[in-house]
């Protein structure tokens, strides 16, 4: 198992003191460490059905449109309230400071089809969680949700894990 963590840069104290900005754009420039997450996020899923991935915007979209390719299946944006051209359906939540929606199109997920939700990050679980709503409205079921990093002392996975759904990351960072 190759150590994804090399290709990922950290920007301290960006988008603000205090933070430290764990970069995918290091792993996606190098055509090896990209190959390498995108099958490590892919062989557990191996042999399971899943009809569609659902990539959350917008680091969710580079991730799941290649995950969908790799898996032969249909892919499905998760956006910010606003961005989707067609009727769409929207699940707020919570922010550190106030709220936001993300939408899918009404159309976008059928009754009974699986569905593998994937994004870059996983910390405070909130926007995965609405994602989660969502598809489950839709009539969809979540069988995973995938993230290259975990920030496992935020809490998002437990949080996740906590509405039935399974959690694959390929790397942590404590106390971010």
């Amino acid at each position: 198992m190759v150590d994804i963590k090399k290709y990922i840069r950290t920007l301290p104290n960006y988008p603000k003191e205090g933070v430290m900005f764990r970069d995918i754009t290091t792993l996606w420039q190098d055509a090896a460490g990209l190959r390498t997450a995108i099958d490590q996020l892919v062989w557990p899923y191996a042999g399971v059905r899943i009809d569609k991935v659902a990539g959350i915007e917008a680091r969710g979209f580079v991730l799941g449109g290649a995950i969908a390719h790799q898996l032969s299946v249909g892919f499905v944006p998760v956006r910010k309230k606003g961005k989707l051209p067609a009727d769409t359906i929207g699940e707020e939540y919570e922010l550190e400071y106030g709220t936001d929606t993300v939408e899918i199109h009404t159309d976008a997920i059928k009754q009974g089809e699986n569905i593998l939700i994937v994004d870059d990050l996983i910390a405070t679980g909130g926007t995965a969680e609405a994602a989660i709503k969502l598809i489950r409205r839709s009539g969809g079921t979540v069988i995973g949700a995938a993230f290259v990093i975990d920030l496992p002392d935020i809490g998002g996975r437990k949080r996740i894990e906590q509405m039935g759904v399974n959690v694959r990351t390929l790397c942590e960072y404590e106390g971010d």
